[in-house]
């Protein structure tokens, strides 16, 4: 069955049918859902110290509440999101969303920590919902447009990365922490019922039972290769964006700035700008252009990480850094997810739940790494570290197309 088959009437399957491919405005939301729902993920992060005071507990305490999110999203990219191939997707986006509300209330009405830590860990694993959007634009896009449509998509949901933890800051400064959790309830409660409407159904594109449907995700990192080397570029890209960011919030607060936490908030800002190339690279993609912006998104990494080890007394040199770190790691996902999706169009969720979980492991160890490393040798050695990772994937990069030619099946779309 087509990845894109519909079972209402003619005019519920119009926009995978006509010519000019899925509607701007459904473009825009599914964009918006993505970037609100990834976003709580990240709500959390410039909250531990206010949350450490508010429930006497420590700071490494707190920031169990990061790890148990991270955790949640993790079970659900391997146990929710292959559901996307399995189930009627309009129908399990409003379910998950659902869940995420009534878990993000009980996260802004908690009045224990570990209240709010269980909240936090169903509501990361229903956060899922955005990793069930990119492929649903992907399968609704033609062809000739699949790029395109997922860029702009992916801009919504890296620009909700980016911009989450300034949103949290202001708001929590201004109004209160639980106003970050319960406003952010509203926002999925709204996104529930507007995506019910304007999404068309989407038939299931398997018939496996559930453990066959986790099984086969599984087979499909051994069926493609073009899945794990992808996975594995990503990786490294989203452990050095990892390791930045991580990092550079003791640096801004530090002798030479002086930042408060909002001050770091608004620097953050400043990255939401490279949001801006995820549509170029999907016309990149549509163009056949994967093989050689992939290996320009790594030079462009490298050398922003050594501009950003020359920032450590220039605000102007970090801001620069920061918007080319996110440039090139944008520039590379939406690379990698054109070249994943058309391994298989019946199996896009689940390739899609593999190949995330692949670069947020990569983007986990980066921000755990680069915390030990900047601790142990500063800033030089942070960006020597960022630098590094990219320059590790180029050189891997350089042997696909000797692999290519010895006839290694499926990367024939890297």
């Amino acid at each position: 069955m087509s990845a894109s088959t519909d079972a209402q009437s003619p005019r519920r399957r119009e926009p995978t049918e006509v010519p000019q491919g899925v509607p701007g405005w459904l473009v825009a939301l599914l964009a918006a859902a993505s970037g609100m729902t990834v976003a709580n993920l990240y709500y959390a992060q410039p909250l531990l110290s206010t949350l450490s005071g508010v429930f006497h507990i420590s700071t490494a305490t707190a920031g169990a509440l990061i790890t148990l999110t991270q955790i949640g999203y993790v079970v659900g990219m391997l146990f929710l999101v292959p559901l996307g191939d399995r189930l009627e997707k309009r129908s399990l986006i409003t379910v998950l969303l659902t869940v995420t509300t009534i878990a993000l209330l009980v996260a802004g009405l908690a009045t224990s920590f570990p209240m709010l830590l269980i909240a936090s860990l169903v509501s990361g694993a229903t956060s899922v919902v955005a990793q069930i959007l990119v492929p649903f634009a992907a399968s609704l896009a033609p062809d000739h447009a699949r790029g395109r449509v997922v860029g702009r998509v992916m801009s919504g949901l890296l620009t909700g990365i980016l911009l989450s933890r300034t949103l949290s800051s202001v708001v929590s400064d201004l109004v209160g922490w639980r106003v970050v959790f319960l406003g952010s309830a509203a926002l999925m409660a709204v996104l529930a019922v507007a995506l019910r409407a304007a999404l068309p159904q989407h038939a299931p594109t398997t018939t496996l039972p559930y453990h066959h449907v986790l099984r086969s995700t599984f087979q499909l990192v051994r069926t493609h290769p073009a899945l794990v080397r992808r996975g594995l570029y990503q990786a490294a890209m989203f452990a050095a964006f990892s390791a930045f960011w991580t990092t550079v919030s003791f640096v801004l607060t530090g002798p030479h700035f002086h930042y408060s936490s909002v001050g770091v908030g608004v620097f953050a800002l400043v990255g939401a700008a490279g949001a801006a190339v995820a549509p170029l690279a999907g016309h990149w993609a549509d163009r056949g252009l994967v093989r050689p912006m992939t290996g320009v998104a790594f030079l462009v990494a490298a050398l922003s990480f050594a501009l950003a080890g020359f920032g450590g007394h220039s605000v102007v040199l970090l801001a620069l850094a920061a918007i080319l770190i996110d440039v090139a790691v944008q520039a590379s996902l939406i690379l990698g997810q054109h070249t994943v999706y058309q391994l298989d169009p019946a199996a896009r969720a689940r390739l899609n739940s593999a190949f995330i979980a692949m670069f947020f492991a990569g983007g986990a160890a980066g921000s755990q790494i680069g915390s030990v490393v900047y601790h142990a040798g500063g800033w030089t050695a942070l960006t020597a570290l960022g630098a590094a990772l990219p320059l590790v994937a180029l050189l891997y990069w350089s042997t696909e197309r000797r692999q290519r030619s010895t006839g290694e099946q499926g990367t024939a779309n890297l």
